[in-house]
This record gives C-alpha cells, structure tokens and sequence, in this order.
C-alpha cells in the first residue's frame, strides 16, 4: 500500500497540481492584501466613507422581552463580500488580460527553423527537380 501511495504522489500531474495549489494559494494572500489595504479604502472613499459591513435591516417585533435585542439581517455583510468578489474578479482578469498579453508577443515572434532543418529542405527540393 505505501508503494503504490508513493507511486500516486510522485506522479507529474499530481506534483503539479501540489505547486498549483502553493503558489495559487500566495497568489491569493497577495490579491487579498491589494484589495483589502489599496483597492477597498478607493471604493470606500469615492462611497462618501460608507461601510457596508454594518448596514442591518431591524425586524419589526411587537414585544421583546427585556434586554433582548430586536432580530436583523445584516445586508450590508453581504453587500460588502459581493462587492469584494467584484473587486477581486476584476483584478484577476486584469492580471490574467495581461500575461494573456504577454504570451501572444512570446508566441508571435517567429524563431527561425534551425540549421538542420534548412539542410533537409535544400536536400528534399533538390532531389524533387532531379
């Protein structure tokens, strides 16, 4: 059982899939932090400094003993994790966008074919005129 469990670990996709998860996973503290300390405090600013996380909505209860707070939905918790599911879509499509960018001007420059290959084909066409 230990041989084939080292067998399973010690597969190519499965290694990759390990790094995949690391660098996703630092990758995500990094876009968390952007959000959080740099993109959020914008928003938050051109909102007139308003913070949703504390917007609730007070149910309408007739007689509450005392002491007991009235129940609420807390709305604005929810409309503060959409918009920083916005806030974080958008910035992974911009970064994608641009290493999107980055590989096409990889992939168009044209590398010219080696030295071996421009022999064969000057073999191939001089054997097809004889």
């Amino acid at each position: 059982m230990l041989k084939e469990f080292k067998e399973f670990a010690m597969r190519g996709n499965v290694v990759d899939m390990a790094v995949g998860i690391v660098i996703g996973s630092a990758f995500g503290a990094i876009v968390t932090e952007l959000v959080g300390k740099v993109i959020t405090p914008i928003v938050g600013y051109m909102q007139g400094g308003v913070d949703f996380k504390d917007k609730v909505y007070k149910l309408p209860v007739p007689e509450l003993a005392e002491g007991v707070a009235a129940p609420s939905i807390g709305y604005g918790a929810v409309l503060q994790a959409l918009l920083n599911f916005l806030i974080v879509a958008f910035v992974l499509f911009l970064v994608i966008k641009g290493m999107n960018t980055l590989k096409k001007k990889e992939e168009a420059a044209p590398s010219a074919p080696p030295e071996e290959i421009l022999l064969l084909r000057e073999i191939r066409d001089s054997l097809a005129k004889n």
